[in-house]
């Protein structure tokens, strides 16, 4: 974690705000390692003091999030996991644990992001006809949509291993921070930051893993920083951003429209929110009554969900309609790939919308 992040961004107690609807600083408090400007192990403090919760930073990571004890609880394996053993020793242990098992999920995760983030990167990359790289395209397509916007931080939620965010610090803006809840993607993100390195199994097939190592260095990197965050309780006082960037975690959302509307709280005035979206639901990320479309085919959508988000961006357009939020520009069946293994390739057509923050 980067101070000057903490103390630009200002964090907000998200148990506060969300008990008490009170925007509660946090504190520094004691610090046990940093190095190189970042603060690697620390707790953070909220400042109030009927609360006075405590939240760690880890691996550089602060995990800001209100019910921090379930969050640690169901990310323990990521947590407390070991990044120091051998491609040989790993491979025994993931055939230990076999298919479906946590330990293959998380490695099955970080092969499908960090191979779309990052590989191209790879000079060891094999050349293929789906080339990493989506979400990189993706972005750009948006960032040119997007423009102009109101100087200040960029917000990239859903980063995952953070490709995205580096490359918006790239383009010159200022401070970008990365949000995420999956802690193994996010250390990912902050050992890239912190070493100038990718290191990452890339599946080959089955439980069968390649570790791939290469040099990964960015221009602006010292704007960025990467934290774990519920998108849907953004722990940011009012107004902090001037971009919020959701690529492809609508539906992911246990709650899209408070998603977007949590976004839409921290947008400063004219700030502007980037969104893609396949519109894969799934009862296991999102209960069904939240989808939004993919059901209902009897409604006047029909069941599609491009018509819905739409109304949802546009005032008055729909009961549940944010109000604060303007649809100004989009662009269907953008394609974006995710490589299962050697021989296997998922494919989306994303639906890209950027919207506008109502003036002040």
């Amino acid at each position: 974690m980067r101070r000057l992040h903490f103390e630009t961004l200002g964090p907000i107690c998200p148990v506060c705000r969300a008990r008490e609807d009170r925007e509660s600083p946090l504190v520094i408090g004691p610090v046990a390692r940093e190095a190189d400007g970042h603060i690697i192990e620390a707790v953070l403090h909220c400042s109030h003091a009927s609360c006075q919760r405590e939240y760690p930073v880890l691996d550089g990571v602060p995990m800001i999030i209100a019910d921090l004890r379930r969050y640690v609880s169901d990310n323990l394996l990521a947590i407390a996991g070991r990044r120091d053993t051998s491609e040989l020793v790993e491979s025994l242990l993931g055939d230990c644990c076999g298919p479906g098992s946590t330990f293959d999920q998380l490695r099955q995760h970080l092969s499908y992001y960090t191979w779309d983030h990052y590989a191209d990167l790879d000079p060891e990359e094999p050349a293929g006809p789906s080339p990493p790289g989506s979400m990189l395209r993706c972005l750009d397509a948006g960032w040119r949509l997007a423009q102009p916007f109101p100087t200040g931080p960029v917000l990239d939620v859903g980063c995952s291993v953070g490709r995205g965010t580096l490359a918006m610090a790239e383009r010159g803006q200022g401070l970008v921070l990365g949000i995420d809840l999956n802690f193994s993607m996010l250390r990912l993100a902050g050992e890239v930051l912190r070493t100038g390195k990718v290191s990452y199994p890339r599946r080959r097939v089955g439980v069968v893993y390649d570790r791939r190592e290469f040099p990964a260095r960015f221009p602006n990197s010292e704007k960025v920083d990467f934290w774990a965050c519920d998108a849907a309780a953004l722990p940011f006082p009012a107004g902090r951003f001037s971009l919020a960037v959701g690529m492809n975690v609508l539906d992911c959302a246990a709650d899209p429209a408070g998603l977007v509307s949590s976004m839409a709280r921290v947008l400063r005035s004219e700030g502007k929110l980037m969104l893609t979206c396949p519109y894969d639901w799934s009862p296991a990320a999102t209960p069904l009554e939240s989808w939004l479309g993919g059901h209902s085919q009897r409604s006047p959508s029909a069941g599609a969900s491009e018509p819905v988000l739409r109304a949802l961006l546009t005032p008055n357009a729909h009961p549940a309609s944010l109000g604060v939020l303007e649809l100004v520009a989009e662009q269907e069946h953008l394609p974006w790939h995710v490589r299962l293994h050697d021989r296997s390739t998922m494919n989306y057509l994303v639906h890209l919308l950027v919207a506008r923050a109502a003036a002040r």
